[in-house]
């Protein structure tokens, strides 16, 4: 299977995640396959991350989004655990602190930005200064609805500046979101009120998201 055709999003399409199937499988290969061609593929992903940072010349950004439990930090253990850690970042976006919060919105995600030589993941990205804010009322529509423009102009600096950016959304169904949710918590000193406040933000979000 072709994934990067399967999955890729063309620009200007207008995509709704009902219609995407979340259990997809490559039926055509059997896991022993699909082991071999994994391993192949971090070796080769290996090798390009010396590359592009032996070159100092370009940078690579992955933003990471999706519904919790849709499997991002296993994604990045996974994935990223197969290169360099000296030339590779992991950054998670959460409430902004008060030094943060005194600032324009994408200040706290430049600074987060890959330098040249450098792969950068964004556990959650700057678009959570849109949706979270968006689902639970937290500025008006008049502010969120202009961070559209404001991200899309700062997404092109950065390409224009020599960083290609990768972005994927980590697709669940909401029966297996549920299943995840059912389970004991997955961190420690994980209350019960943060799986429920983590169940409703996905819930609401993953209604902003399907309407993409």
């Amino acid at each position: 299977m072709n994934f990067l055709q399967r999955f890729r999003v063309a620009p200007g399409t207008r995509l709704k995640l009902k219609d995407v199937e979340p259990g997809l499988k490559d039926n055509d290969e059997s896991r022993k396959d699909a082991d071999k061609e994994t391993e192949d593929l971090r070796q080769k992903l290996r090798e390009l991350q010396e590359l592009l940072y032996s070159d100092g010349r370009f940078s690579l950004l992955i933003c990471l989004q999706g519904m919790d439990t849709g499997g991002k930090d296993g994604t990045i253990n996974h994935v990223m655990g197969s290169i360099n850690p000296q030339g590779c970042r992991v950054v998670g976006f959460r409430q902004p602190s008060a030094e943060e919060a005194a600032h324009d919105f994408l200040w706290r995600v430049h600074r987060a930005a890959p330098a040249r030589g450098e792969v950068v993941v964004f556990n959650r990205s700057h678009y959570e200064d849109v949706l979270v804010v968006r689902v639970h009322n937290l500025v008006p529509e008049t502010v969120w609805s202009g961070r559209y423009a404001r991200i899309n102009a700062f997404e092109k600096g950065l390409i224009e500046s020599g960083t290609h950016i990768l972005k994927f959304y980590l697709h669940i169904s909401k029966e297996e979101q549920l299943s995840r949710f059912k389970r004991p918590a997955r961190r420690p000193g994980e209350a019960v009120e943060d799986q429920r406040s983590r169940l409703f933000r996905a819930q609401t979000l993953g209604r902003v998201y399907g309407r993409v």
